[in-house]
This record gives structure tokens, sequence and C-alpha cells, in this order.
């Protein structure tokens, strides 16, 4: 954990003087300390800064949710982008946007709260089409239900889109893609209270989580209220999803790969598991920022993030015995 805290502490130094525009470690240092021109104080505290700061909580909520959706599921390969919450975020922000103006200040605030309404319907879908009578979930079921309740989504966003105009059309691509290009300190305020609130809350909850991974008798036998519990804890996990797929666009594997690389480094406990997949995300999300601001032309987060996490997941479905 102290390793993944001294790299990410690296990269935001790092991201800092990454972009179109060079700026030295001096004129970093004096910019800081306010004592820079005010090109450069609006290039740091303006562009970057919030960019950056929105990076780490958007990696840290996506491996948090993965992480929490995993435990539940006990499916190794779970994650919000492949079990369809973050297209059930992504449809919900788009009907908001077809009859709401989205460069009003109000919008950004509520956004969040409408992802969450649409991840929280889109998660119900798939669990309700998973469950069969007199037969305990299956996670390879809920595994290709989600996948299957994602690609119909999906092609529903595309058919709206045909029907947007163009400004909501350009909104729409860019968010589609995962772009942090426009963020700005409002998109950061208005994901900070869900983060402050929810993860604590799901640390808080770790030592659940440990009980509903031994399974769901296992976890009855040892007094937990297994179907309460895992409404809760997947409450939680749309709740970070969706919030952060509203202010960030679609960005997928996050979820999948944080928690993967901090069980392999911290393992199974989530009591540790949970706060090291937060930072491993974080870490992520922050190296794909950093590397799509390092091109000529600023390519998406999101699409940076799907280079990576693509072979991964690959991997991953290979490994599976399931």
């Amino acid at each position: 954990m102290a390793v993944l805290a001294i790299s990410i502490v690296v990269l935001f130094i790092i991201s800092m003087n990454t972009g179109h525009i060079r700026l030295s470690p001096l004129e970093l240092l004096r910019t800081a300390v306010g004592s820079g021109t005010d090109r450069q104080e609006l290039i740091l505290f303006e562009f970057r800064l919030p960019r950056m700061v929105m990076s780490i909580l958007i990696g840290a909520g996506l491996a948090v949710a993965g992480t929490i959706m995993q435990a539940v599921t006990r499916n190794a390969l779970a994650d919000p982008g492949i079990m369809g919450i973050n297209a059930g975020a992504g449809l919900a922000v788009m009907l908001f946007i077809s009859f709401y103006e989205t460069n009003s200040q109000a919008s950004i605030f509520i956004l969040p709260l409408v992802a969450w309404g649409g991840a929280g319907i889109a998660a119900a879908l798939v669990f309700l089409l998973s469950m069969k009578r007199h037969q305990n979930l299956s996670p390879t079921r809920l595994l290709l239900t989600g996948v299957a309740v994602a690609a119909g989504i999906s092609s529903a966003m595309i058919v709206l889109t045909l029907k947007l105009n163009p400004d909501n059309y350009q909104f729409v691509a860019t968010w589609l893609a995962g772009s942090m290009k426009h963020t700005t300190w409002n998109y950061v305020l208005a994901l900070v209270p869900f983060i402050v609130v929810i993860m604590p809350y799901v640390c808080y909850k770790s030592r659940m989580l440990n009980v509903l991974n031994l399974g769901e008798q296992t976890a009855t036998g040892l007094g937990a209220h297994v179907s309460k519990q895992q409404i809760v804890m997947l409450a939680a996990s749309v709740g970070l999803a969706g919030t952060c797929v509203a202010v960030s666009g679609s960005i997928g594997f996050v979820g999948l790969i944080g928690p993967h690389l901090a069980r392999r480094l911290i393992g199974p406990k989530h009591q540790f598991l949970l706060p090291t997949a937060a930072a491993a995300g974080a870490l992520l999300v922050i190296a794909a920022d950093t590397i799509s601001r390092s091109f000529s032309t600023d390519v998406p987060t999101g699409i940076v993030v799907a280079i990576i996490g693509a072979p991964y997941f690959l991997y991953l479905l290979a490994k599976s015995k399931s």
C-alpha cells in the first residue's frame, strides 16, 4: 500500500507537467505557492488539477465498486462495466441530457443522482434475469446476463444518439469515450459527497464482505442475513459506479483490474483489500490520463484504460475455470 501511495504521488507530480504546454518543476513550484503568472495558474489550477483529482477519485470509486461486486457474486470476472451497470448509468445520463441543458450548473450535480438510478435499474434487471427458482445464483449465468443486458442497453444508446442535436451529440460522444478533457472543480464537487459517504461505509462493512465471499450457506450459518446484506452492498457498489460514470463517462475495466492487482498484493481480506484496490484503481486511471495527455491530440482516458484492460480481461477469462 505504501508503494502504491508513493507511485500515485510520483505520477501526480509527473501529470502536473504533462500536456500541450510544459511547466518546468520550478514553474510548478512557483505556481503552487501563488507566485506564477496568470497563464500558469490557469493551466495548473483550472485545467490540470481538477482532472488529476477526478482521475484519482474515479479510479478509487470504480475499483471499490468492482471489489464489492466480486465479493457479493463470488465471481472474479464481475465488474460494473461488464455487468451492465455502467451502461445503465450511461443510458440514464443520455435520457437526461436529451431533455435538459448539460451546460447548466444544476445539471452537473443532478447527473450523479440520475446515473445512480439508471445503474440501479440495470443491476436489478441483471439479477432478476439471472435468478432461477430454488437455485443459488450462478456466477457464470450472472456474468453472461450482464454482458447481454449491457449489449442491449448499448444498442438503445446508439439509437438515442442518432436523435440528438449536434451540441448534445458532441457531449455524448465525448462522454461515451470516457474523456476528462472538460473536467472542472464542479464535477469534482459533484462526486466527492458520494465518495465521502459510501467509501467509509463500505470499509466499515468489510468483514461482512469477507463473510459473503464464503458462500451463501456458510454466511447463513455464521448468522448473516445474506439477501439483505447482498442488496445493501450491491446498492453501495451501484452508487459508486453510477456516480463515477456520470461525471467521467464510460471508463471500463478499472473495477476488474484494481481488485485483482490488490488481491495479488495484499490477499483476500477486505479490510485491507478495499483500500488497496482503491489505490490500485486510482493509480491506473491517473496513469491512463497522464498517457492520454502526452499525445498531440487528447486521447480519451477511457480508451487508454480499455487498451490496458481488455488484454488483462481476456487473460483472466482464459484462467477462469467456471
